[in-house]
């Protein structure tokens, strides 16, 4: 069975960081596109940051320079260090596992207060 379980969601100041993490079972982390998806309240749920298993990253112009995703293969463990946040990231962040359909965890709330 595929789990995907998103925590450090909380609530920041404008300006602040959080660092999101991801821990999956059930499925061959090493080799598995991972990614990060943000839902603003109200709107459709958006890729915000994207890692293949080789490492190689991609980023919503919105969040460049101020998001780094990343993983650890040892613990099976995708993260979102999340850096000079704004009110306009707020909302619910999910992990995604693999291209596709994938799979998906149940998120994690942001609220990012001005």
């Amino acid at each position: 069975q595929v789990q995907l379980v998103e925590s450090g969601g909380d609530r920041v100041q404008a300006g602040g960081s959080l660092r999101l993490s991801c821990t999956t079972s059930g499925i061959i982390f090493s080799i598995t596109y991972m990614a990060w998806y943000h839902q603003a309240p109200g709107k459709q749920r958006e890729l915000v940051a994207s890692i293949t298993d080789s490492g190689r990253t991609t980023y919503a112009d919105s969040v460049k320079g101020r998001f780094t995703i990343s993983r650890d293969n040892s613990k099976n463990t995708v993260y979102l260090q999340m850096n000079s946040l704004k009110p306009e990231d707020t909302g619910i962040y999910f992990c995604k596992a693999g291209l596709g359909t994938g799979y998906w965890g149940r998120g994690t709330q942001v609220a990012v207060s001005s």
